[in-house]
C-alpha cells in the first residue's frame, strides 16, 4: 500500500502508526511517501513499524532541482525484497563487470543509477542543519510559520472569498499552506514575475511552501500581501 504522509495539495499529516498497523493486521506492506515531511517531520519510520520509504530532498531538505531522491528499507526486509529496476551501485560488485547481476545484500540495492554528486552536496551540508538544530525545533518553527501564514491569509484575502484548504489545527498540517480562489493560476503567474514564487495546484490552489531554517516571517507577509495586492487590482 502507498500512501503519503502529508498531502501534496492540503498538507494534512496522516496518522501514519495507525494506518501502518491497519495494513500489517491485513496482511499488506506499506511504502510511505515522506516527500512533504522529510526534513520538517519525524515520521518514527522505526518506531511504528514502516516497511518501506521513499522521497526527494529538494523541497525541504533545501536540495533545489537535481537533487537526489532517497528511499528507506527496513532492515527486516535486507536480503528478501527485490529491486526490479537493476543499476551498477546496486550490484554486490559494482566493478565486478560480471556477465550477470548479483544485488547489493542489504538496502543498497536500491540505488539503481549513479546519484548526482552536485545535487548532493547541498543535501549533506542541509542534513547536517538538520541534525544540529533537531527535527523538534524545525517542527516548532514550521508550526508558527504555517499558523502565522493562516492567520495573515485570514486577515489580508479572506474579504476576497480566499478559502483556506488546509487543515486549521497545526497538529494535522505540514509544512504548507493551500489557498484556494478561482483566479489564482493567473495570480501565481503574475507572483512569479515579481519574484514572488509559491506553486499552483489544480484546479484553483496556490501553495505556500514555507522551509523552516530558511523563511522568515517577513518574506511570508511580503508574498502573502502580493497576493491580496494582485486580487485588489482585479
Amino acid at each position: 500500500m502507498l500512501l503519503s504522509h502529508v498531502a501534496y495539495r492540503s498538507g494534512r499529516i496522516a496518522d501514519l502508526p495507525a494506518i501502518t498497523r491497519a495494513a500489517h493486521d491485513a496482511g499488506a506492506l506499506v511504502l510511505w511517501d515522506l516527500c512533504h515531511s522529510v526534513g520538517v517531520l519525524d515520521p518514527g519510520l522505526d518506531e511504528h513499524g514502516v516497511d518501506l520509504a521513499v522521497g526527494c530532498t529538494y523541497k525541504y531538505l533545501n536540495g533545489g532541482p537535481g537533487a537526489p531522491a532517497f528511499a528507506y528499507l527496513a532492515a527486516r526486509h535486507h536480503g528478501r525484497l527485490l529491486q526490479p529496476v537493476q543499476g551498477w551501485m546496486g550490484a554486490a560488485d559494482p566493478f565486478a563487470m560480471g556477465d550477470r547481476y548479483h544485488p547489493a545484500p542489504g538496502v543498497r540495492q536500491l540505488v539503481s543509477g549513479t546519484p548526482p554528486i552536485v545535487g548532493m552536496l547541498p543535501v549533506r551540508d542541509m542534513l547536517a542543519l538538520v541534525e544540529e538544530v533537531g527535527v523538534a525545533a524545525v517542527r516548532e518553527k514550521s508550526v508558527a510559520l504555517t499558523t502565522f501564514a493562516v492567520d495573515v491569509a485570514d486577515e489580508l484575502l479572506a474579504a476576497y472569498d480566499v478559502r483556506l484548504a488546509s487543515p486549521r489545527d497545526p497538529a494535522v498540517r505540514g509544512s504548507h499552506v493551500t489557498l484556494d480562489h478561482p483566479a489564482f493560476r493567473q495570480v501565481t503567474a503574475d507572483l512569479w514575475e515579481r519574484g514572488v514564487i509559491p506553486d499552483f495546484r489544480p484546479p484553483d490552489g496556490l501553495r505556500v511552501g514555507l522551509s523552516p531554517l530558511s523563511t522568515s516571517f517577513a518574506e511570508v507577509a511580503t508574498g502573502l500581501a502580493a497576493v491580496r495586492d494582485l486580487l485588489a487590482g482585479r
